[in-house]
């Protein structure tokens, strides 16, 4: 358990990612991803009212309803969706309440913990949208907010506002993990200086971090079904054979040290793992015991910078 950034709000640093919920995903195995990881001590379920078409909340809202809802940190993001054209960017007001109400009604709560803005978006004014999150805040339809996919200068600009009208940025989401290291350049130093939590997704980048491709893409994957293609470069390949190789000294999976090693970059608040197998996810919370020696962070920090 930590607290995203240097606010009061406690999470594990490991999180529940929902993003294939009701499409990958089926109730019953959500049903035991979800007792698995609290059984183990995980607090904080990460979905978004773009998930599945919402199929994610309603099986999130079906699962855990009035059950020890205080036991849990509930996170939904608004702003995106999808329709005929593709992924829909809404970062207005009234688009953002409305998403929000929706995710409350699907979630089957009143409020939500954290409730993040999903993307940006040079379409709607900054303040239109950091508007909705005080209003959120003031109407107790959210405890904390935050903000994913902002650069540094962006989330900066963002905290600075909510800062006049004392509503504190907790979150910021952001792609992060030993494929993806431009956080670090930029916005984790703001985030450090905002106390503002990072909150990374993808930090098995699709998967390819936990070993599974270097010898073909498995028929099941993600990446034969045509996601997530981009992250099989050939570039990475010596990233993913480091991470092997120290996993294989270490005595553990690959799994296990790429999460150990985002878990314990500075300024990082939680990882959200997106397990689509009781296996997978079983596999990601082995991490939560491993301590990566100096010298192998320090072997991984290099062949991936």
């Amino acid at each position: 358990m930590r607290t995203a950034g240097r606010s009061g709000l406690r999470v594990s640093a490991l999180a529940l990612g929902t993003h294939g919920w009701g499409t990958d995903v089926d109730p019953h195995l959500a049903a035991e991803l979800l007792s698995t990881y609290r059984e183990s001590g995980g607090t904080m379920i990460d979905t978004a009212y773009g998930y599945g078409d919402g199929a994610s909340e309603e099986i999130v809202g079906a699962l855990v309803g009035t059950d020890h809802r205080d036991d849990l940190v509930l996170c939904t993001k608004s702003g995106l969706s999808r329709d005929g054209d593709g992924v829909r960017v809404d970062t207005s007001r009234g688009g953002l309440l409305r998403q929000l109400d929706t995710s409350l009604s699907r979630l089957r709560t009143d409020y939500v913990d954290l409730w993040m803005v999903h993307a940006w978006s040079d379409e709607v004014p900054l303040t239109e949208t950091l508007s909705a999150l005080e209003h959120a805040v003031r109407t107790g339809r959210a405890r904390y907010v935050g903000v994913s996919g902002f650069h540094g200068w962006q989330l900066a600009r963002a905290a600075s506002l909510l800062e006049q009208v004392r509503v504190p940025l907790v979150a910021s989401g952001v792609e992060y993990n030993l494929l993806e290291r431009w956080p670090e350049h930029e916005l984790a130093a703001a985030a450090a200086h905002l106390g503002t939590g990072v909150f990374a997704w993808s930090p098995l980048a699709g998967g390819v971090l936990s070993g599974k491709y270097r010898h073909g893409v498995p028929a099941q994957s993600r990446a034969a079904a045509g996601h997530r293609v981009a992250l099989l470069r050939e570039g990475n390949g010596p990233v993913v054979e480091a991470l092997v190789t120290a996993a294989e000294g270490l005595g553990v999976t690959a799994t296990e040290v790429a999460l150990a090693w985002i878990r314990d970059r500075p300024g990082v608040s939680a990882a959200a793992v997106g397990a689509r197998t009781l296996i997978q996810l079983q596999a990601a919370l082995r991490s939560d015991a491993l301590t990566i020696p100096d010298e192998v962070g320090h072997a991984l920090d290099e062949v991936s910078s």
